[in-house]
């Protein structure tokens, strides 16, 4: 059974950094990519950033570039997000997930086959 677990997630002021982390079971991630996405009430889910599987590459969306930093641990089953920079618009809730085998990175999350509860980040101003 496939099981995705977030931690890391909290209150942080404008400026600060949080480390999200990602624990995944039942499933072989370094074949899948894997991606954190984040939903704020009223609005649809997005995609802050995906590593691929195969090559490793990152991908993130213009509003976290050189912000948001995905990363994965071989042999642990586990993806980091490194949060700096802070701002009250990154508040949301913040999903792991896990794609099917051997596809592409993409932010289009009903390609992302097993999903986590989420972790709630809130920024204040």
């Amino acid at each position: 059974q496939v099981q995705v677990m977030e931690t890391g997630g909290g209150v942080v002021l404008s400026g600060g950094s949080l480390r999200l982390s990602c624990t995944v079971s039942g499933l072989t991630t370094e074949d899948s990519a894997m991606g954190w996405f984040r939903q704020a009430p009223g609005k649809e889910r997005e995609g802050v950033g995906c590593i691929a599987w195969g090559d490793e590459a990152k991908y993130y969306p213009d509003s976290v570039k050189g912000r948001f930093t995905v990363s994965r641990a071989h042999g642990t089953h586990t993806l980091d997000l490194q949060m700096n920079g802070l701002e009250p618009e990154d508040t949301a809730m913040y999903y792991c997930a896990a794609g099917e085998y051997f596809k592409a990175c993409t932010w289009d999350p009903t390609n992302f086959i097993r999903w986590g509860q989420g972790t709630q980040v809130t920024v204040s101003s």
